[in-house]
This record gives structure tokens, sequence and C-alpha cells, in this order.
């Protein structure tokens, strides 16, 4: 009997999904795949995963990223209105300083996990995961009657990743960009539209995302980039699993989702114990902390033949055999050596150095140990 093959159906570009302004030059470079992101186009991979991971930690890349929307929250009361959404002590954000604060609800889960970009005193941007943010913001502004406006601006980031990425921007915007500290941001200029540009990414090679806010100059802006980023072999890219499991980088609707919480993600290390402000998730978070998060996520580097993030979790099991939790992203590291996860396990299995497995579907359950992180 002939064996099935496996068919990925393809995806079409209808006009239901959101277009970028940096979308022709995407697909004139070859993207292989893409998801849906925020209701836009978001490039999987262009050569393969470990290419394109190979090709990051050495030269630089340019990644569309426009996916990454903002919602800008600005008025009087917008410190107020931010402040209580987060656990993350936003008074303490800088004009110009990025801060990464997640969003909690009343039973504190996760709603998202944004960056957070203070423009002007009662100016915010929140830089956000897939998930519907705005709507949620702006039911509570209006709830609590803040004076605020909650909407979404014409803003595109596009990404510079990579080790050569302060070379290229240096090249393009002057010297002064290599000064910029991390998660603080600039106003510059560049193919006729000015921006503000960050020192940030997702991933760990390093970079900077440039906040497009004119749609129409997209793709004089990548052309741009795209010359001058030439003699440092400058490739299209996009986020890579293989670099952000490395780096223990969460990717919300995977690794966490609105039933999760940031104790059982290990998010609780942002909060600040200072904070004063009102904040919705304080009553549900120290509700948690008092009877102990029941799950954890942790880093999981797993025995076997090299596998790949599966579209259903993969069971982590004890030496027992008895289910303790399930695989969120998976990826083969070279560098490494080994299959890296992450996953959600019981609390009381997620210490480093416990012995679990994995149902990867195959013959035999693949060996994995907990590990802290693995960049470390």
């Amino acid at each position: 009997m002939e064996s099935r093959k496996k068919r990925h159906p393809g995806l079409v570009l209808s006009r239901r999904l959101r277009q970028t302004p940096f979308e022709s030059r995407v697909i004139e470079q070859g993207a292989k795949a893409f998801t849906i992101y925020n209701q836009m186009p978001l490039a999987s991979y262009f050569r393969s995963l470990k290419e394109d991971y190979d090709h990051l930690c050495e030269h630089v890349q340019i990644w569309d990223v426009s996916c990454e929307r903002q919602v800008e929250i600005v008025g009087p009361d917008a410190l107020a209105l931010t402040e209580l959404i987060t656990p993350r002590d936003i008074s303490r954000c800088d004009i110009g300083q990025c801060m990464y604060a997640p969003l909690v609800d009343e039973n504190g889960g996760i709603v998202n996990d944004p960056i957070i970009l203070r423009l002007e005193q009662d100016r915010f941007w929140l830089s956000i995961a897939d998930s519907g943010v705005m709507l949620w913001v702006k039911g509570i502004a209006y709830g609590r009657g803040f004076d605020v406006e909650v909407f979404e601006p014409d803003v595109s980031p596009l990404a510079i990743q990579g080790p050569r990425s302060d070379d290229l921007m240096a090249e393009l915007l002057g010297e002064h960009v290599r000064d910029i500290p991390f998660f603080r941001f600039i106003r510059s200029r560049l193919a006729e539209t000015s921006f503000y540009i960050a020192r940030s990414g997702w991933s760990g090679q390093g970079g900077f995302e440039i906040y497009l806010e004119e749609f129409s100059k997209g793709e004089g802006l990548w052309d741009c980039i795209w010359d001058a980023g030439q003699k440092y072999s400058i490739r299209a890219g996009c986020p890579n699993l293989i670099d952000r499991i490395e780096k223990g980088l969460l990717s919300y609707g995977s690794d966490m989702r609105l039933e999760s919480n940031p104790y059982e993600c290990g998010l609780d290390r942002f909060f600040g114990e200072t904070k004063q402000a009102e904040c919705m998730s304080s009553d549900a978070l120290a509700a948690i902390w008092a009877r102990g998060p029941s799950t954890r996520l942790v880093c999981l580097a797993v025995e076997g033949e090299p596998l790949t993030s599966p579209r259903n979790t993969c069971p982590v099991l004890d030496e027992a055999g008895r289910r303790r939790g399930y695989v969120t992203s998976l990826a083969h590291s070279t560098r490494f050596g080994a299959n890296l996860a992450i996953a959600t396990v019981d609390a009381e299995v997620s210490a480093d150095g416990q012995t679990l497995s994995v149902d990867t579907g195959g013959p035999v359950l693949s060996r994995a140990v907990v590990k802290s992180s693995f960049w470390k």
C-alpha cells in the first residue's frame, strides 16, 4: 500500500489579511512559508530554519515584523491606564525607553507580553504580540472613565538583526546609533521618512527595530537598507525558532496564553516591588503567590534524532510514565547538540536536572532533562 505523504496546505494572502508595507520585498526574497500574526502575514523561514539561523548568527538580516502592531495610549490618564493593565512599574519608564511588561487581567491571566515604549510623558505605544489587546484596553478605558485615546497608529516595525547590524545602521544613520543602549530609542531619518529606532528585537543576536510611521515609504526604506547591506551579506529573514528557543524567548500563543499566569512563566521577575499605582491583577496575583503556581514553564534538553516543533502538544512524562505536562516549542540545535524545548510541567517536577521524557509520537520515548536555561 502506498504510504501517505503529509502535505501542508498553502496560505492564500487574500484581502481579509492586512497587508504590510514590506510584503512585496519579502515575497521577492523567497519566503517559503508564512504564519498569521495579528491578522497579518509573517514569514516563517526563507531557506531553512537551520540555514537562516546560521546566517543570522554571523551576518545581518532584515525582518518584516509589521505584525508587531502598536496600541497607542495617549492623554492625561495614559500612565494610570498603562499602570492598571500590568504589574510592571511603568512610572520608572523614562521617555525614550522600552520596557518589557506582561499585561495581566483581573484573574491573573496573561493577555499579552508587549514591549512598552514611552514616547512622551502621557503617550505610550504597546508593541504587542499576537492577541487582541486594543479592544481590551479600549474597554477598560471606557469602563473606568479614563481621559485617554486608545487606537492603533500607522506604525509598522522593521527589524535589523544579527552581529553586523551595528555596522550597517552606523553606515546609514551615523556612528551615534552604536551608542543607543539596550531598550532605548531615538528619532532618526532615512529614505525620505522619519522614525523611531530602538535597540531591541526578537532574537538573541542583537540589533534594532525601526518603527516606520508612513506605510507608503516601506518599500523605499527596505531598498535603502538592502542596498547598503550588500557589503555585510544581508539577507531577508524572520524570527527564528532555533534562535529564540536557545535564548529562552517566549512566544505568546505558543508558550503562554490567557490561562497562563506570570508566576508559572517566570515573568514575576519583572514586577516592581515598590509599585504604588493601582493594578487590576494585584489581588489575583497575590492569591496565586500565596498558594504557589501549580505548573512551571521550563527548558528541556531532549535526546534523540533531530525534532521539529509539533502542531499539537507532545506529552511530557515522569520516570513512572505519568503525564506531567506538555511541550510548547521545540527545535534542534547543532550548537548544543540536542533538541531544545520549552515545556509546561507540574511544579513538583520542574527542578533543574529533573529527568523526564517526551512522547514525540515515535516508537521510543525521548529522554529529557530540565534546564534552568540554555544560554548560561
